[in-house]
């Protein structure tokens, strides 16, 4: 099978997951992740079981481009733009004001972390399916990132349910983003380089 009926594959099937609060386990621009529809509830909750993590502790949404955020932020920064374009690097932007989300990702202060995604496979897969997605890395709650497919722990590849093959042989140590906490004055602070 080539590589562009892989895409189209893994987008079909991921597609179909999603639609039926499925959770996947896809390739970012950053690394591996598990992700859901951002809007649907029970799949957010099937995410922080699959992680065991507490909900407290709130996880990263992925956009296609810089004009959805005005569905999923109240107010947004001017600066956010100049921020996104100016960081080489993937760029996680924590904004106050979350709305049109699912309320089990949102914050308790209302804040959520988005990154504007620039991964074809994400971009495609976010924008045919008209919601944003949820973007953790692919590890059990406290346990270390892992920086390609190999390292991800089975436990992780048997609960998520769907796999996308795509890039899975790819051995690039990929980072996690940098985070910035924006608010709605144009102040930020980094928290993560």
């Amino acid at each position: 099978m080539n590589q562009l009926s892989n895409y189209k594959d893994d987008l079909i099937k991921s597609l179909e997951t999603l639609k039926k609060d499925g959770t996947i386990l896809y390739p970012t621009d950053t690394i591996w992740g598990i992700g859901c529809d951002a809007t649907n509830a029970k799949a957010v909750d099937k995410i922080y079981s699959i992680k065991n993590r507490v909900e407290s502790k709130s996880m990263i949404i992925l956009l296609a481009d810089y004009e959805q955020l005005k569905y999923y932020i109240k107010t947004v920064p001017s600066i956010a733009a100049d921020l996104i374009q100016s960081i080489d690097k993937p760029l996680t932007i924590i904004y106050n004001g979350a709305k049109n989300l699912a309320s089990n990702l949102i914050a308790k202060d209302g804040t959520i972390a988005i990154r504007i995604i620039k991964h074809d496979f994400c971009r495609t897969l976010i924008q045919t399916l008209e919601h944003p997605l949820v973007s953790t890395s692919a590890n059990l709650s406290g346990a270390q990132s892992p920086h390609f497919f190999a390292h991800i722990q089975d436990h992780i590849k048997t609960k998520v349910d769907y796999i996308v093959n795509l890039e899975q042989d790819i051995k690039t140590v990929n980072m996690a983003s940098t985070i910035i906490k924006l608010e709605n004055s144009g102040k930020y602070t980094i928290i993560r380089e």
